[in-house]
């Protein structure tokens, strides 16, 4: 048996007791220096006490959002400025944009705006995002929603057709490194959240679309996992630029307007929820990524579906 004075054993008299009690303390105490700063040791381990309601305050910043005139791009646009941010709505029409801006609330004095900016063309992707700096001086969030392309199953879509699904991405990319390269010209933090979907991570069911419509694009899926995929990429190396980069990944939300007959009937008992989600339900999260209430957190994908990828 090892003896308390032998080598890694803790020595238990009062005296090591009283030693050791000392010896922590003047580590406590000693100052170490960072890159430009000095502080204690024991200050450094204190934790930040902003309050809940600092943490997702967003006045003072700047949130571009596509596809902000859509279902769930509007709640997600409102939820941004409910919480303080200036809202610039992006469409591929000017006037959508314009509208969707209008709906906004300015609590705050905010003065939203629309921009006209197809994720599909890169030429509007670089204009719109010009004119936004212009405008405001910089972007500090960027939510990247908008989405377009053909509903083309796996049973007739074309190669071109498929592409042109998979173009979201190509834009969701470029418009990311837009705010990147202006965030570090300026030395200062960004936040890009990255909209996925369940179906980036799970395959749908045929029993539910049989009879009732096509199933769900194969180009989608690629898609939308493709999108998962980039926000881990982008975060990890733009981590050192103080540029996180998130996704939220919506469960079954479909549009009222638009959904075909019968499908929630076929969608509902997939779910552990038993129900679709609705727009609002989308709102919490999105702040949450938008804001320093998820300051430590990049490269993650938050989903919100009902525990339906919980299965």
């Amino acid at each position: 048996m090892r003896r308390d004075s032998e080598p890694g054993c803790v020595n238990t008299d009062a005296a090591g007791a009283l030693l050791a009690v000392e010896s922590y303390t003047a580590i406590r105490r000693r100052p170490f220096r960072s890159s430009s700063t000095s502080i204690s040791i024991a200050t450094a381990n204190m934790p930040n006490q902003r309050t809940i309601s600092e943490l997702f305050d967003l006045s003072g910043r700047v949130a571009l959002i596509t596809g902000a005139s859509g279902y769930l791009g509007s709640a997600m646009a409102n939820a941004l400025a409910e919480s303080g941010a200036t809202v610039v709505c992006a469409s591929r029409d000017q006037e959508r944009a314009n509208a969707a801006a209008r709906t906004l609330p300015s609590d705050r004095g905010q003065k939203h705006f629309g921009v006209a900016l197809d994720q599909l063309d890169e030429a509007s992707i670089e204009s719109g995002f010009q004119t936004v700096v212009d405008r405001t001086g910089a972007v500090d969030v960027l939510v990247n929603n908008g989405q377009h392309g053909p509903p083309n199953d796996l049973t007739d879509v074309t190669t071109e057709q498929f592409k042109a699904q998979l173009a979201n991405a190509a834009g969701y990319f470029h418009l990311a490194r837009l705010v990147r390269d202006q965030a570090v010209a300026r030395a200062v933090a960004a936040n890009i959240v990255m909209i996925g979907s369940m179906y980036g991570i799970v395959g749908s069911y045929p029993d539910a679309y049989e009879g009732v419509c096509s199933a769900s694009p194969v180009a989608y899926h690629a898609l939308k996992g493709g999108v998962i995929h980039m926000t881990r990429h982008l975060a990890v190396y733009w981590a050192k630029d103080q540029v996180r980069v998130n996704c939220l990944s919506p469960g079954a939300f479909p549009n009222p307007d638009k959904v075909p007959a019968g499908l929630v009937d076929r969608l509902a008992p997939k779910c552990p929820m038993a129900r679709m989600g609705q727009p609002h339900e989308l709102k919490g999260a999105i702040v949450f990524l938008a804001s320093d209430a998820s300051s430590y957190m990049t490269g993650q994908n938050l989903v919100v579906d009902g525990g339906w990828t919980a299965w």
